[in-house]
């Protein structure tokens, strides 16, 4: 069988495991041959694409990021999209796409199945909010990294006596903010299930340095936001962008430094913030990470094979078992706030 394989939207610790999986356990298992479309969906637009062989795969187990690179691009928003999409994969001889990516990449493989695309998905997404799944690769990797950061962060702070706030990926689901705060002993924990109240946040800030705790670090997920009022439009003002990708989600950022601003002007603690971003999505995955994107990899190989085409790879209850696309993409998967309520809620302030 001629696999073809693509890696879409933001890239992640675990893709290349992926690619590595695919291509060898595709080689040794089945005799299959692969190419790797570059750039996500675009590349099969522009019909651009590279032989994969087990060779040039060995080595990328460690390696972060993706080498067939990746991007946002929506064929749904580009002329003839769809048909120059099936046009490729009918010119390439590709039997089965194994299509690497999140909501909107899946979202694009759902459509595309429904029109005759032999397709099979990975789910990837750093934010860990992609349903169906327990978890996905590169998140370990994200919450490591946080984790790592607030550590080094709490010790600055300590020493000063600051507040440092530190924002973390995270645009409708707070996992990593919760769980690297947990990790790392976080005062505050804001996400974007839970409208914060700027005034209860300075309060117990106020009643943590009276305790003679002269510092404190405060985690945010970069879609976390004020309760409704005039916060709300305060820190929409800060953070408004224009800016927006072809799935239409605005560029997030800057909450974290509105948040500081706040917090130094109502308690009069010296604060500061470290916005973590594209930090949290490179370097080398952690051993969960490799592990799992590799059990992933393998399993896509196998559906192929089995024609359980329009169907994801997905962690449950340990195992490694087939969902539906559109199982995978119906709504974002939030926060379990039982981490916040019962976990962290005893150790924060």
């Amino acid at each position: 069988m001629r696999l073809g394989l693509l890696t879409g939207g933001g890239d992640c610790p675990g893709l290349n495991a992926v690619i590595r999986a695919v291509v060898i356990a595709g080689h040794v298992v089945h005799r299959d041959d692969a190419v790797g479309f570059l750039d996500g969906w675009r590349g099969v637009l522009e019909d651009r694409c590279t032989t994969l062989d087990p060779d040039r795969c060995a080595d990328l187990l460690p390696v972060g990021g993706t080498v067939l690179g990746t991007s946002r691009t929506n064929p749904f928003a580009e002329p003839e999209g769809p048909e120059r999409l099936m046009a490729t994969v009918e010119r390439r001889k590709v039997e089965a796409m194994i299509v690497i990516g999140g909501e909107d990449t899946l979202g694009v493989a759902h459509r595309m199945h429904s029109m005759g695309l032999p397709v099979v998905g990975v789910p990837k997404t750093i934010d860990n909010d992609l349903s169906a799944t327990e978890v996905t690769f590169g998140f370990d990797t994200a919450v490591q990294t946080a984790t790592d950061a607030i550590d080094r962060l709490r010790t600055t702070a300590e020493s000063h006596h600051r507040v440092i706030v530190c924002e973390v990926m995270g645009r409708h689901a707070g996992w990593i903010a919760t769980q690297a705060g947990i990790a790392g002993g976080a005062a505050e924990i804001l996400v974007p299930e839970v409208p914060f109240d700027m005034d209860q946040v300075c309060e117990r800030l106020v009643r943590r340095h009276e305790r003679g705790r002269f510092f404190s670090v405060v985690v945010i997920s970069e879609g976390a936001f004020p309760l409704s009022g005039p916060d709300a439009e305060s820190a929409r003002r800060a953070t408004a962008t224009d800016s927006t990708d072809q799935f239409g989600h605005v560029r997030l950022g800057g909450i974290g430094a509105w948040l500081a601003s706040e917090i130094e002007r109502r308690t009069g603690y010296e604060s500061r913030v470290t916005t973590l971003g594209h930090v949290q999505r490179g370097g080398t995955p952690t051993a969960f990470d490799r592990v799992l994107a590799t059990r992933f990899g393998v399993a896509a190989v196998a559906a192929a094979h089995d024609g359980a085409f329009g169907t994801m790879v997905a962690l449950q209850a340990g195992a490694i078992v087939r969902v539906p696309l559109e199982s995978a993409i119906t709504a974002p998967k939030t926060l379990d706030l039982s981490l916040l309520e019962d976990v962290a809620a005893p150790f924060l302030g």
